[in-house]
């Protein structure tokens, strides 16, 4: 028995019909909602029982076509501008089918797979001003990423053998962020062991930044408690609002104080492939360890999330293992070893570094940098629809890519309200999709730019939208 088709002919048919058929939806996404919910019938059709016999190819991708292709999230349509979801770029699909033909296991060996990404690590390296010697590896997320990164931190900074001893009966690690952070940083306090409780939240200043007198005297006061400081989280690009931490600032204090700083850039640590963006987030590269994701304004399909660190011994230290099974050899496939799985937690690992290589190549790190300022423009050219507006408001300084606001005309003691209201209706109604937090407690509208297909007159869409439905419930 194999699973390998009887007839290629027509599987190729198939798969060419399937390059054919998303072409043709990605071509005419503007013909369609930019959301719309999965209708009952289509839930109901796909809480089918366990299918005990194989039902054919031809069958199953029709049912993709009716029951799955037409209810994603929208983030691929150009009116898409909810939480930070990368719009993905086609020619990824066709490098995803390449690897999954390939399905190698990237962990390592003597192949191409993991030689592409270290070439694609290489490229992030001199994009984000990294020494060249410093080390970096592919992941699942931003919040792996960061994850990866903080792990590092831990063993290089807690003063002690962490992977050896483990947390018990040591002094207590504490790590600082602003109050602004993504709530990545949580989970890896609580996943790393050090918890919830010995995160630092800092406060912020009136452009949501990290206040750095505030930070200092955190440390003082929790190094006099007898507490072990280890890591000073900056944020390039905030969730709420964009912000972007002092970078360099924070990098001199941990300097100064033998702090390891570790730079959460989920989307605005790609600004610096800008040369006229890379001056917003100057310090970067003067990280310990950066994270980011490439499937945000890198444009990849998800996922992938990258982790680059300057100190390459320290990052190895950190994760790497002797595996009789996998022992490296000096011919053979596993000449060299599987260095990538010294880098992570994954010992499998697949071929993701295919999309960026592939993608990266094809359109050229200049238009990857023209696209990125071309999304800054956008959401300030948005900033100025607003503030243009006599019914809409200008929630927070746009320091990048994110802009918040609300609708504004109406009582002020029912604007939350109001304003939820209005968002629930223009995702419903399908003219754009937008998210929501909270400033300075306030409900907000929120548009995160990060899509390469929308125009300006997408966001003029997106105004009058706003406008209109505010008007209707007023």
């Amino acid at each position: 028995m194999t699973f390998d088709p009887l007839d290629w002919a027509a599987f190729a048919a198939v798969g060419r019909s399937m390059v054919d058929d998303m072409a043709g939806h990605l071509a005419t996404l503007r013909e369609r909602p930019a959301w719309q919910p999965v209708p009952a019938e289509v839930r109901e059709a796909l809480r089918q029982g366990l299918p005990r016999e194989g039902q054919g190819l031809e069958t199953c991708y029709e049912e993709f076509r009716r029951l799955v292709l037409p209810y994603t999230n929208g983030n691929i349509h150009p009116r898409f501008w909810g939480w930070v979801q990368g719009a993905g770029d086609p020619h990824a699909m066709l490098a995803a089918l390449l690897g999954a033909g390939l399905n190698p296991m990237s962990a390592g060996f003597q192949q191409s797979a993991p030689l592409v990404e270290e070439r694609v690590i290489a490229w992030m390296v001199e994009l984000m001003g990294f020494p060249a010697d410093a080390s970096g590896v592919l992941s699942s997320s931003g919040t792996m990423a960061n994850l990866l990164g903080l792990a590092v931190a831990r063993h290089a900074r807690a003063g002690f053998d962490v992977r050896e001893q483990g947390l018990c009966g040591q002094p207590p690690l504490t790590l600082y962020c602003s109050v602004e952070a993504h709530g990545w940083a949580r989970r890896s306090a609580e996943m790393l062991g050090i918890g919830n409780r010995h995160l630092r939240r800092i406060p912020v200043d009136a452009l949501f930044r990290m206040d750095l007198n505030e930070l200092r005297a955190e440390i003082r006061a929790d190094r006099a408690s007898g507490f072990q400081p280890f890591c000073v989280i900056g944020t390039a690009g905030t969730v709420n609002t964009g912000a972007i931490d002092p970078l360099e600032e924070m990098a001199e204090l941990c300097a100064g104080e033998g702090l390891w700083f570790h730079v959460d850039g989920a989307f605005g640590a790609l600004a610096r492939w800008s040369e006229n963006l890379a001056p917003l987030v100057r310090g970067i590269e003067r990280a310990d360890s950066l994270a980011f994701d490439l499937h945000k304004w890198g444009s990849l399909p998800f996922t992938c999330g990258c982790t680059l660190t300057r100190h390459a011994e320290e990052h190895r230290a950190a994760f790497a293992l002797e595996r009789p099974y996998m022992a490296p050899t000096e011919r053979g496939v596993l000449a060299g070893g599987v260095p990538f799985a010294d880098l992570g937690i994954d010992l499998t690992r697949g071929f993701e570094s295919l999309k960026a290589w592939l993608c990266f190549k094809t359109h050229g790190f200049n238009a990857q940098a023209a696209m990125i300022e071309q999304n800054v423009r956008q959401a300030q050219r948005l900033a100025a629809l607003v503030e243009a507006s006599p019914e809409l408001e200008l929630m927070a300084p746009v320091s990048l890519n994110v802009v918040c606001f609300r609708y504004a005309a109406a009582d002020a003691g029912g604007l939350d309200a109001l304003n939820q209201e209005i968002l629930l209706r223009l995702q419903e109604s399908g003219r754009a999709v937008i998210s929501s937090t909270l400033i300075r407690g306030r409900f907000s509208l929120r548009a995160a730019h990060v899509n390469h297909r929308s125009t300006d007159a997408d966001f003029d869409e997106l105004v009058r939208a706003v406008i209109e439905i505010g008007k209707d419930l007023t």
